[in-house]
């Protein structure tokens, strides 16, 4: 694994080149949505690979986000920047079919469904509570810098992630509790 501090950097560095500080993003750029995922990340004490996951997760879009900014024909090109370990995790979090993945998700032996090749595997422990609160700190983001966002998602949001508090760090579902349950204009 690179060193956490250098592979940000370096990190960084790739998204500027790609135009992520230029593509508009909920609560400012792309870019400082990414940066902000990675400093809840670090709050919550989360492993470096999943640090650089979160800086890294939207490098290929994701189903919620379409934009990519690498395309998938360069996987190795990220796994050589911040490691295997945190672009397997950016895969899977960009290959995520929420709506076939999410219902099931707490189950350890249900299938996680890749949109991009439309086959299905079972992602492991560690993967799938990596998923679990990279999904966390991304939508905490996005309902925090957006009170619409909240009030139309938080109710479906804290149900989710209340199914799926056994694969959440007890930082995690401690700020999911808070900002997903907090009244329109807290």
């Amino acid at each position: 694994m690179p060193a956490l501090p250098a592979a940000t950097d370096r990190a960084v560095t790739l998204l500027r080149e790609f135009g992520a500080e230029s593509i508009a993003h909920p609560g400012g750029t792309l870019l400082t949505h990414l940066e902000r995922v990675q400093a809840r990340l670090a709050r919550w004490k989360s492993r470096p690979a999943l640090q650089l996951a979160g800086l890294c997760h939207a490098f290929y879009g994701t189903d919620g986000f379409p934009t990519a900014l690498l395309p998938l024909e360069r996987r190795g090109d990220l796994a050589a920047l911040i490691g295997a370990e945190a672009e397997a995790i950016v895969y899977l979090y960009a290959s995520c079919d929420r709506k076939a993945t999410y219902p099931a998700l707490n189950q350890a032996d249900e299938c996680f469904h890749d949109r991009f090749t439309g086959r299905s595997c079972v992602p492991g422990p560690q993967l799938r509570r990596d998923f679990t609160e990279l999904s966390a700190a991304n939508e905490l983001d996005l309902a925090i810098v957006d009170s619409a966002f909240r009030d139309q998602y938080g109710p479906d949001l804290l149900a989710l992630f209340t199914r799926l508090k056994d694969l959440l760090s007890a930082d995690a579902w401690r700020e999911c509790r808070t900002v997903l349950a907090a009244p329109a204009g807290r």
